[in-house]
């Protein structure tokens, strides 16, 4: 596996167990961070804020279908689920591209969809 992709997986790792140091680790200081159709911020300490979205009740269950890698840029597939405070888990299908800077990550792009009936819908 590249150092890219393991310093993907090391910040999946931090995101499955919500330690907010192995995540910000892998981050570059002005980390910029958009989730498609509900926020983009830009900063750690916005990140960190971030990490754990309200309504959320615990760390996510994030399985990798696959990571490609282009020079500087890891595109991951991923399923999962993530428990909430009040009502059942949500199920969701993610697209996360990371983009990589001296070994860090810089941003990332994420496009996250609710799974409400079965593995694609």
């Amino acid at each position: 596996m590249s150092p890219n992709k393991r310093l993907v997986e090391a910040y999946l790792d931090g995101f499955r167990t919500n330690d907010h140091a192995r995540i910000l680790a892998c981050l570059t200081d002005d980390i910029r961070w958009t989730v498609y159709g509900h926020f983009q911020l830009t900063g750690k300490q916005a990140y960190d804020v971030a990490i754990e979205g309200p309504g959320w009740a615990g760390p996510p269950r994030l399985d990798v279908v696959r990571m490609v890698e282009e020079g500087d840029t890891v595109m991951a597939e991923l399923s999962g689920w993530a428990p909430q405070a009040e009502g059942d888990p949500v199920r969701m299908s993610m697209a996360e591209v990371f983009v990589i800077r001296d070994g860090l990550i810089a941003e990332r792009r994420a496009w996250v969809i609710p799974l409400t009936e079965n593995d694609h819908r």
